[in-house]
């Protein structure tokens, strides 16, 4: 029941699911008329300037989205603790079951194997309203700070001549293959931070086995553009 895919709170398939779309930004128009003429020229006239950011890492990677993240870690794991005991008392009547079940009469047996379908039934409808609330508190950090870095990446891109800027986070990207000279992530997390000042949260004593603050991919929406 509590087996992990990837690593997170409670394994959750959540991150971003498509594409940001070509971004015409520096052949918009009006660009001559915002000081940028001479720039959105240049990119008109010359090759395109395509870059390529991994949206998931970068918000994930910003101090806002390391603190939100670790936040929801925090708030999140009595409820994975919680689960955790459950399951392990699931799994010893599993066992308690398997090895009296010879030596138990029809009545004890089907006593026995009546409580232990209520206990799997508690056990798999709490997963999944924890589950569910984990889901929906995590979409909302992803949108929050997901629309705010779409700004700072237009910004971002206007200041250095980007025609297009395409998101690789998703699996189903079109990108076949880019060079890392193309790789604009990490600038992408530097003027986030310096548009959005967060002090990184401070380490936490996480309880053991805990999991990383990192949504895997899977299926959270894009965030909006605000």
């Amino acid at each position: 029941m509590l087996g992990k895919s990837k690593p997170h709170i409670f394994a959750l398939s959540l991150a971003l699911s498509i594409i940001f779309s070509v971004v015409a930004l520096a052949q918009a128009p009006g660009a001559a008329n915002s000081g940028t003429a001479t720039s959105a020229g240049a990119a008109a006239n010359g090759p395109a300037k395509i870059g390529i950011v991994n949206i998931q890492d970068a918000i994930i990677a910003t101090n806002e989205g390391k603190k939100e993240f670790d936040a929801l870690q925090q708030r999140f794991a009595p409820k994975q603790n919680d689960l955790k005991n459950l399951n392990d008392e699931v799994e010893n009547l599993k066992k308690d079951l398997q090895a009296k079940q010879d030596k138990l009469n029809e009545d004890e047996r089907a006593k026995q194997v009546k409580n232990l379908e209520a206990k799997q039934k508690t056990l798999q409808r709490n997963y999944e309203d924890a589950q569910n609330e984990f889901q929906q508190a995590e979409q909302e950090v992803v949108n929050r700070i997901g629309g705010k870095m779409l700004t700072v990446l237009e910004t971002y891109a206007k200041s250095n001549n980007y025609s297009v800027i395409l998101d690789v986070s998703n699996p189903q990207t079109p990108v076949l293959w880019a060079s890392q000279g193309t790789n604009i992530t990490k600038e992408l997390v530097d003027a986030y931070n310096a548009a959005a000042p967060v002090a990184p949260s401070a380490p936490s004593n996480k309880p053991a086995g805990a999991a990383a603050s990192r949504p895997p991919a899977g299926g959270a929406t894009t965030p909006k553009k605000p």
